[in-house]
């Protein structure tokens, strides 16, 4: 058997740097993510495809507004899809938490909750899912660091019938 050595390692450094653009552009430009859970409908549903970029935290930061995957702050292991509520600086309000007593009891009436002013300190952001009574975010964990954003999502691929920059 012949090897051809001039054909191989033309194909072993096309292979190399298609590999490499590949992670470049996958880790410090933009990627693809697939939606998992409920807590951003109805804005966004399981097995919804997004586009998502990691330039915005160096062009411009984050907004109210925009719609942003962070690693869990619960567990490293798993990512959040979250809008950002209020970044460094701004105030937010908390409800007070209720004694599980006074949660719990048939005899107690329901209250409405107390709220607190708070401000998100330098280097952190507030985020919430769009589906409120079903989302663990920021009203839980308080405020998440920068440093935990992955990146910003920009346009909805999947389903085709929703496809949309619109979020």
């Amino acid at each position: 058997m012949i090897i051809n050595w001039k054909r191989l390692s033309t194909i072993v450094r096309y292979s190399v740097a298609y590999a490499a653009i590949t992670h470049y552009t996958f880790e410090y430009i933009g990627d693809f993510v697939l939606c998992k859970g409920p807590s951003m409908e109805p804005t966004l549903y399981t097995d919804n495809v997004l586009v998502t970029e990691r330039l915005t935290k160096y062009w411009r930061g984050y907004k109210p507004g925009d719609i942003v995957i962070a690693v869990s702050p619960t567990n490293a292991k798993q990512c959040v899809c979250k809008r950002v509520v209020a970044v460094s600086g701004e105030e937010v309000f908390i409800a007070k938490p209720q004694p599980l007593e006074a949660e719990c009891s048939p005899s107690a009436k329901k209250k409405q909750p107390v709220m607190i002013k708070s401000y998100v300190p330098r280097g952190h952001i507030w985020i919430e899912g769009d589906n409120k009574d079903n989302s663990c975010d920021s009203r839980y964990y308080g405020p998440i660091p920068v440093g935990l954003i992955r990146s910003r999502v920009v346009y909805r691929v999947w389903p085709l019938a929703d496809a949309s920059g619109e979020l």
